[in-house]
């Protein structure tokens, strides 16, 4: 069955259990091989969240470019058909590993002030994004929250909440933080230029801007001179710091004076 089909087995509304012809043929549920003389019982059913369990096992071994609905279903011991009960397509399996994703987050103490709490919350996303392996590209822009992220959201809207912000500020702070963290993993992630990705390290790379810009004309480019060390030296630690603070002075700037 191609990937990226959108439509499902059957009339489109058939779940496991409800004794319709499953993908593969027979009434056998997803996952489930009929009994018969000298075959062993049937396997337990198959699930959503063990979809999606399968689903980060595979993104760990093969990142995004190489998840796959038949290696999913490999991965869970089924034929690739059988996943189509529970997921119409790709995209829906991506939903699922979104919020599996989530399930390794942990909340920053509810210690300190709302920018103590704010700030070990990005911290902590972007150490889970690095840990789970293109999780970024995965979550990047994608609403589809599920239980994991239901928690999430809760505890830091209920934080933004007590610290003072309006609902809208604190509903839209949930979103500046989320794609703020994503972005700058996603940029993290990514290839300075060609010659990365064909293998030069970082510290190379950046070594070579620092010695064009330093090569410029000064008096055609007096900043690019004298700013190259600045430009490309503070590490990524340092530049996820400096973006951190800045958008909690900005966030800041919403609350009345006395809880700022």
């Amino acid at each position: 069955m191609p990937e990226n089909d959108t439509t499902t087995p059957g009339n489109g509304t058939a779940g496991a259990g409800n004794g319709t012809a499953g993908p593969e043929g027979g009434s056998a549920g997803p996952g489930k091989a009929a009994a018969g003389p000298g075959k062993p019982a049937q396997a337990p059913a198959l699930t959503r969240d063990a979809l999606a369990r399968a689903a980060l096992r595979v993104l760990e071994r093969d990142g995004l470019a190489g998840l796959s609905m038949r290696k999913v279903a490999t991965e869970v011991g089924v034929k690739a058909a059988s996943l189509y009960w529970h997921v119409r397509n790709k995209e829906e399996l991506l939903d699922l590993l979104n919020d599996a994703i989530m399930a390794s987050a942990e909340p920053p103490p509810r210690e300190g002030d709302w920018r103590v709490q704010l700030r070990g919350y990005c911290w902590r996303y972007r150490s889970l994004l690095h840990d789970n392996r293109d999780a970024a590209k995965v979550v990047a822009g994608r609403l589809a929250p599920g239980p994991h992220l239901f928690g999430l959201l809760e505890d830091q809207l209920d934080r933004l909440r007590e610290a003072g912000f309006s609902d809208a500020h604190a509903a839209l702070t949930t979103y500046l933080l989320s794609s703020f963290v994503q972005g700058f993993v996603l940029q993290e992630q990514s290839p300075l230029s060609a010659a990365e990705a064909d293998g030069a390290s970082r510290l190379e790379v950046v070594g070579e801007v620092r010695d064009r810009f330093r090569a410029l004309p000064v008096e055609t480019f007096p900043n690019l001179v004298e700013l190259a060390a600045d430009l490309t030296e503070p590490d990524l630690d340092v530049r996820f710091e400096f973006c951190v603070e800045r958008i909690l002075d900005g966030l800041a700037t919403l609350l009345p004076p006395e809880r700022r």
